[in-house]
């Protein structure tokens, strides 16, 4: 399996690229990636260096590969942070071009927007361009539960709320929408959720809420589940791989209390979950 990864990437620690490259690598996927920033570290640091690309690197990129005639061997695309709507767009002629070379070839957007308690952190009409472009283009998304409001301007403070919410997602056209990071009235205090559906079938699984605060983990369970729904084509089964191996990640690193996820000193996670969750049909 051959992916396009467009997404941001730092030099230090693990977010976009550098959170979605390595565990889909490691799980057999070859990965062609490029990057939309180049930055020392996360932002959220409070300090960093590094420069933003514009559209045209990315363009330019994308024309390079695809001049070697290798794009109809290219199973997806996949996006994240989207740092200004020159650049979305971008991204979209992208997805479309690989989608000319290979018909059979989906888009998988993970729509960065915000976060609960963080509210929106990315630029002025970036949330409008993801929500009126970017999504309806999509044939995967994999917002949290923040955006997953944002998207459809319902509430989702209950999972039937939730429900109703993913039911607009698929009416702007995504066949698929994962929601991570989801804590409704029905989750326990301590656990969290996860939902997807494909508009036919919708399953929720549920893990142990662990007490680290880390950067990246969205973008990658968002790589891991798009490649293995693309490998299995079931998303109960993709759901299950990418949050057990997540979790196993996560608990390792929680356990280490390291500041970044151990991606690398964790990866047997990424192939050989410690434990399994089950997805369950709702």
């Amino acid at each position: 399996m051959n992916l396009l990864s467009i997404q941001s990437h730092v030099a230090y620690g693990h977010v976009g690229n550098s959170a979605a490259v390595f565990p889909l690598q490691r799980m057999g996927v070859e990965v062609w990636p490029i990057h939309t920033v180049q930055f020392s570290n996360h932002t959220g640091y409070g300090q960093w260096q590094g420069r933003v690309f514009d559209a045209g690197l990315i363009r330019e990129v994308v024309g390079g590969i695809d001049q070697h005639g290798v794009l109809g061997e290219c199973d997806g695309v996949l996006s994240g942070y989207i740092g200004g709507a020159d650049i979305g767009a971008a991204i979209l002629d992208a997805a479309a071009t690989v989608k000319q070379a290979n018909p059979s070839a989906k888009y998988c957007c993970d729509p960065v927007i915000g976060d609960v308690g963080r509210g929106v952190y990315v630029r002025e009409g970036i949330p409008e361009f993801l929500r009126d472009k970017a999504v309806p283009a999509a044939d995967v998304i994999t917002p949290n539960q923040f955006e997953l409001a944002f998207l459809t301007g319902r509430e989702c403070d209950s999972l039937a709320t939730v429900c109703d919410a993913v039911r607009a997602v698929h009416e702007l056209g995504p066949r698929v929408c994962l929601v991570t990071s989801l804590r409704t009235e029905e989750t326990p205090e301590d656990s969290i959720d996860l939902m997807v559906s494909d508009g036919e079938s919708r399953f929720l699984l549920r893990t142990p809420r662990l007490e680290l605060v880390v950067n990246g983990a969205g973008d990658a369970i968002a790589a891991l589940f798009f490649a293995h729904y693309l490998r299995e084509g079931k998303i109960d089964v993709a759901l299950s791989k990418s949050a057990s191996a997540i979790f196993g990640v996560l608990a390792k690193t929680a356990e280490a209390g390291a500041p970044e996820m151990l991606l690398v000193t964790a990866q047997q996670e990424i192939v050989e979950p410690s434990q399994t969750f089950a997805a369950e049909a709702i």
